[in-house]
């Protein structure tokens, strides 16, 4: 199966330990963005992942392509060019205090990226499924254009398009967010939506309906309790031809909240196309997203024999001798 994901990777810099940034004098430097995040989840994995970008011609560029490569992302089409690479800082929440992230991305090389720049039938020959979120066409206009040609290039050739919501009300507002994702809904297969974005932005409180007004094939829906920082509960539900099935549920103790959301897409994409029956399709996916949140960094870097334990109840924490 080769899959193409399409997006920002950015620098991504973490005060050490539980500091907050006026505290810090120090950053763990790492990379990683919602896309890149599923490529490389699905390198892991051992799918044929590529992903398309753009970054600076520096080596703060090149260092975001060897983060990708070094688990068997194809970067082959990524870009060179542009004044600057995105960054982000994310500080870890403790107790009662969240985390927080900051973003440094305005005017960065492929925020200023326009369709014409990519060679979308090389791209997507060979392509069986596409993957994107709905953080690329907040970037701005051009981003928008962007996020609308690959998915229209996709569909040409043949691959099917999934797109998880992933909405940042610090990128962009919910009219707009809601009106630029219901243009690109008319491409998509798959929808991935966490329960509180589906009603602010599309006013559906089930999957069905949201299906059924897009012409989605699947839907899934992804919750989130949180009782403090470092303590949440999730589960998913999917839902596809007038069938519903819900996931089991993880109480976690995480080492980093970020990137869950993207392993639970790389779960769900890697299980629709391996065809798995629905309940195994969403137990795989919210298992790779638990498991995530027990590995530092953005990207889902465990195995898919342990996701495949633990979403069908295994999974023993003890040590392995």
């Amino acid at each position: 199966m080769k899959t193409v994901t399409l997006g920002e990777i950015m620098l991504r810099l973490t005060p050490v330990g539980h500091k907050q940034l006026v505290q810090a004098e120090a950053l763990e430097a790492d990379y990683g963005g919602a896309e890149a995040n599923v490529a490389v989840a699905l390198a892991v994995w051992g799918e044929e992942a590529s992903f398309v970008s753009k970054v600076p011609a520096n080596g703060v560029g090149q260092a975001a392509v060897n983060a990708l490569r070094r688990y068997g992302v194809d970067t082959r089409h990524i870009l060179r060019g542009g004044e600057r690479l995105g960054l982000y800082y994310a500080e870890r929440g403790a107790d009662r205090r969240a985390g927080s992230v900051v973003y440094d991305r305005a005017g960065s090389a492929f925020s200023q990226s326009v369709p014409e720049e990519y060679d979308w039938d090389a791209i997507f020959t060979g392509a069986d499924r596409f993957h994107i979120t709905g953080i690329t066409p907040a970037l701005g206009e051009g981003c928008a254009r962007l996020a609308e040609t690959a998915c229209r290039k996709a569909k040409e050739h043949g691959a099917a398009v999934s797109c998880d919501v992933n909405y940042r009300s610090k990128l962009w507002g919910k009219e707009r967010a809601a009106k630029t994702l219901e243009g690109l809904f008319r491409y998509v297969d798959v929808c991935i939506v966490n329960e509180n974005h589906a009603k602010e932005l599309f006013g559906c409180s089930d999957e069905r309906t949201l299906a059924e007004r897009y012409g989605f094939t699947h839907v899934a829906f992804t919750y989130r309790r949180t009782k403090d920082a470092r303590h949440n509960k999730i589960w998913a539900e999917l839902y596809a031809g007038g069938e519903k099935v819900q996931s089991r549920a993880y109480e976690m103790e995480m080492v980093d909240r970020i990137g869950g959301g993207d392993a639970f897409a790389a779960g769900l994409v890697y299980a629709l196309g391996h065809g798995y029956p629905l309940q195994n399709a969403v137990d795989f996916a919210e298992a790779a997203s638990c498991l995530k949140h027990s590995v530092e960094g953005d990207q889902c870097l465990i195995g898919s024999e342990e996701i495949a334990a633990l979403a069908a109840g295994g999974g023993s924490a003890q040590v392995r001798r």
